[in-house]
């Protein structure tokens, strides 16, 4: 769902360089004051712009097709097309390890991985390091965090929860709002519990059907879709918005031609990703945590 989302809402950013950054404008000019007739202004170079840098992180694999694996999948014996079915497979597995680290902390496979959620939209937003930017000594980049953990029965704290931090990570009633919610299966079964139960029946012929409910693609809050992901995080809820959590990339995906071994009788496909997951202003990126 996640990967999902932000391919549709132009999340995606194409960059090059030795690190990815992210220019930020974390600060107001101090110098704008109200100001009598003849009294001057301030002149003074304020620090109100910086960079977070973020590493290159790279995924890759490769699938081989041999020349007998295609003697026994071709002509008559063809069933369907061997080789597109493996690329197809490589495919869909990058995405889906890539969709996977997508909510992880960047330390898997010795830090190889890509910064995920659990790094840029943390549980605990007063600790850490990400862009280079402590955390704990610069506020300004600090995530919104709100605890949803149940009073008597689940769920009875998650929606006030899920206000206060959709909220938060909005700039007033401006146009800075977020715009898509993810979460897990049980907390999305959990908030779907908590809407009134809607039935329907406009019976016009025999054929007509009870309705009840809506489908998973057609469930909101407020005015953003809310879905879940199976490699989302036990327990959170992640309210997010397309123009401060990127994926900036160098390749996505790249292919390239098959490469035959001089010595032997097969080919090699090969596909590289090289990118990783970014926020240029957490401010506005929120996690419920401790869903219960």
């Amino acid at each position: 769902f996640l990967l999902e989302q932000m391919r549709a809402n132009g999340s995606f950013e194409k960059q090059n360089g030795v690190v990815v950054r992210a220019n930020l404008e974390y600060a107001l000019n101090p110098n704008v004051k109200f100001i009598s007739e003849l009294e001057t202004v301030t002149v003074f170079r304020p620090d109100t712009f910086d960079n977070a840098e973020y590493a290159w992180k790279f995924i890759a694999g490769d699938v081989p097709m041999t020349d007998f694996e295609r003697g026994i999948t071709e002509g008559g014996a063809s069933k369907y097309n061997f080789e597109a079915r493996k690329l197809k497979n490589l495919k869909n597995t990058l995405e889906e390890q890539s969709n996977t680290a997508f909510f992880s902390d960047g330390t898997g496979t010795s830090s190889k991985e890509f910064g995920g959620l659990q790094l840029l939209v943390s549980t605990t937003p007063t600790t850490g390091t990400v862009g280079l930017i402590n955390r704990a000594t610069y506020s300004f980049f600090r995530n919104q965090q709100t605890t949803g953990t149940k009073t008597t029965n689940p769920g009875d704290n998650l929606l006030g929860a899920m206000d206060t931090n959709y909220n938060s990570c909005s700039n007033g009633i401006g146009e800075e709002n977020p715009t898509y919610a993810i979460t897990t299966q049980t907390a999305f079964e959990i908030y779907c519990s908590l809407t009134p139960a809607i039935e329907r029946l406009d019976r016009k012929s025999e054929n007509d059907k009870l309705v009840r409910a809506f489908k998973g693609q057609n469930v909101m809050y407020k005015d953003i879709p809310l879905g879940y992901d199976p490699a989302c995080p036990s327990g959170n809820m992640y309210i997010l918005n397309n123009r401060n959590l990127k994926f900036v990339y160098m390749f996505w995906m790249r292919s390239e031609a098959a490469i035959r071994p001089a010595d032997g009788f097969w080919d090699v496909f090969k596909v590289l990703t090289i990118g990783n997951l970014i926020t240029d202003n957490p401010r506005r990126l929120g996690v419920v945590s401790a869903i219960t």
